[in-house]
């Protein structure tokens, strides 16, 4: 029976790890080539960086909230754990001719994405680079708008202790013999003195 099993089973498993174990060199080698061409797809890039800005943010925006999320921090497990949907946004990218991308997706269909994650990153980061920021905010105009809204508070808080300064004073003050307007001085003139007796003429001088 033991016999049986080794001779039947035996040379199939065999064959399924050999082609496992080839199938993973074979992912390899395609990594290390694709490396070495890594140079000349950046250059490529480059190049045609304006003309392939707007095709890939269509791409991107098209795409659902998952694959956005990994094109904007691609990771290996991200990558293995949504492999259906990576191998269809590469697709998409090889219509629009994206540098890289066709090499990448063959490679992806032949050995699985599991085996080729470093291409395929690579790609991502290229993508990731011409579409928009979300919210992008700057630390400057931060730090700005905080030192802004702190002046406004604080000349919000003075004018309204002045404010309330002037209704304390209001309210501690006496009202005026007068009702609500001020009492004013009142200056008596004093009478005028009666004149003094009529001046006698003056007597001539004696001799």
């Amino acid at each position: 029976m033991a016999s049986n099993w080794r001779s039947r089973l035996f040379p199939t498993i065999k064959k399924v790890f050999v082609f496992g174990s080839s199938k993973k060199t074979a992912a390899t080698e395609a990594c290390k080539s694709f490396e070495e061409l890594q140079e000349e797809i950046t250059k490529e890039f480059e190049e045609r960086k304006t003309e392939l800005e707007p095709k890939a943010v269509e791409i991107y925006q098209a795409s659902d909230a998952e694959i956005k999320a990994l094109v904007k921090n691609p990771t290996e497990a991200g990558i293995k754990k949504k492999s259906t949907a990576v191998v269809k946004f590469i697709e998409e990218l090889v219509k629009i001719e994206f540098p890289g991308s066709k090499q990448v997706s063959e490679a992806a269909s032949k050995y699985g994405v599991a085996l080729v994650p470093a291409p395929i990153v690579f790609i991502l980061e290229k993508v990731s680079s011409l579409v928009p920021g979300e919210d992008e905010v700057d630390p400057g105009s931060v730090a700005g708008a905080k030192e802004a809204t702190s002046s406004e508070l604080g000349g919000e808080k003075e004018e309204a202790a002045v404010v309330a300064e002037e209704t304390t004073a209001a309210a501690s003050s006496p009202p005026s013999p007068a009702g609500n307007a001020p009492a004013t001085a009142m200056l008596v003139a004093e009478p005028t003195p009666p004149e003094t007796a009529t001046k006698q003429p003056e007597q001539p001088a004696k001799a």
